[in-house]
């Protein structure tokens, strides 16, 4: 442990640095110059402060002052050694931020003490330092982990839908990047892009709630059969709704709205414009896109600039034209991902609901 010892007198500082040297574990610094010692103290750890008080130019409670000023010093134990021992002088000191106060002329066995407490009162501060990084580092570790799961759970959810109406992970993928990629051409903050990219696979989670006979029946659906189809917008916001996590409450809105058009046609609520949640209003242009340009049983996959030009006609219709125009910005980007995540099995591969907004 380093000690900075400040005295101007000569005589003082070797006295007071000779009984320093006699604890163990310890280094001394010292300086016979007080603006000396407190720009060595701003640049340097140092674990105790012994000074003198009337010393030239700056004197003890002056430099308490400063030192106490400086990052991480706030809390380093100080202990000031003067001949004054007027109460006013003591209270002045032990306000400015001393730590202690010690009379001159000094009594070996005294210093020997209080020295003694000072390091005792800094190691304690250090074990209370370590303690609160490895319980701040186990914190983060343990967000991370947390992050982690969660994000993993809301995949083998929005696979669990998949199941039931199998479009295959990389649709799952695919849509997730694409929305992404809007969010950020748009410039939403960083954060924002990554919960809407994570919570975009949970859109069709209510699928899960719709019959089998109307989920996987081949062919068009009856109006009977679409409007029992529709209910798993309003059915994905039920399972989805009230969560602590923030990124579950957006897959709540997404899930509701993502079949609401920007004239205000679309369902369950028949909302409009901005009154459509901006995750749900990109995530509609991402998964039209994708279910557009996948190859299913029932049809071939479109190209990818035939899907854009789709797109484009809907712009202010069925879609924003603000995500519309962010996402036919990133062209490069859409074609390489689609490149990148081809579809698994598109030989099982069977209807996709989005395809109504396609007719």
């Amino acid at each position: 442990m380093r000690i900075a010892v400040v005295d101007d007198d000569i005589v003082n500082l070797q006295l007071v640095s000779h009984l320093v040297h006699k604890a163990e574990g310890v280094e001394s610094v010292p300086f016979q110059d007080p603006v000396a010692a407190l720009l060595w103290c701003a640049e340097n750890e140092v674990d105790v402060v012994i000074l003198d008080y009337l010393m030239p130019g700056l004197n003890g409670v002056a430099f308490i002052r400063s030192f106490r000023q400086l990052p991480d010093k706030a809390d380093v134990p100080v202990l000031m050694v003067s001949g004054d021992n007027e109460r006013e002088t003591r209270v002045e000191a032990l306000t400015a931020g001393a730590t202690d106060l010690l009379a001159k002329p000094i009594d070996a066995v005294e210093f020997g003490a209080r020295l003694r407490n000072m390091l005792s009162l800094r190691r304690s501060q250090q074990l209370l330092a370590d303690r609160a990084r490895h319980l701040a580092d186990e914190v983060a570790a343990a967000t991370v982990e947390i992050a982690r799961r969660e994000d993993e759970t809301i995949v083998r959810l929005a696979r669990a839908a998949e199941f039931r109406d199998p479009d295959t992970g990389a649709h799952i993928a695919r849509m997730a990047l694409y929305s992404r990629l809007i969010a950020v051409q748009m410039g939403l903050p960083p954060g924002q892009c990554e919960l809407i990219m994570k919570a975009a696979p949970m859109h069709d989670i209510g699928k899960v709630a719709i019959p089998d006979s109307i989920l996987l029946k081949p062919g068009k659906l009856t109006a009977q059969g679409f409007e029992v189809m529709k209910g798993h917008a309003e059915a994905g916001y039920r399972i989805l709704k009230g969560s602590a996590s923030q990124m579950l409450r957006i897959a709540a809105g997404i899930a509701r709205s993502h079949h609401e058009k920007y004239d205000g046609s679309g369902y369950p609520l028949g909302l409009s414009g901005g009154m459509i949640p901006l995750p749900a209003r990109i995530v509609a242009i991402a998964d039209v896109f994708d279910a557009l340009t996948s190859a299913r049983a029932y049809k071939d996959g479109w190209p990818v600039d035939q899907a854009l030009h789709f797109l484009a006609s809907g712009s202010g219709t069925h879609f924003d034209p603000v995500c519309v125009s962010a996402f036919m910005a990133r062209a490069d980007e859409i074609h390489a991902i689609h490149a990148a995540y081809p579809t698994e099995d598109e030989s099982e591969a069977r209807r996709h609901d989005l395809i109504y907004t396609a007719d």
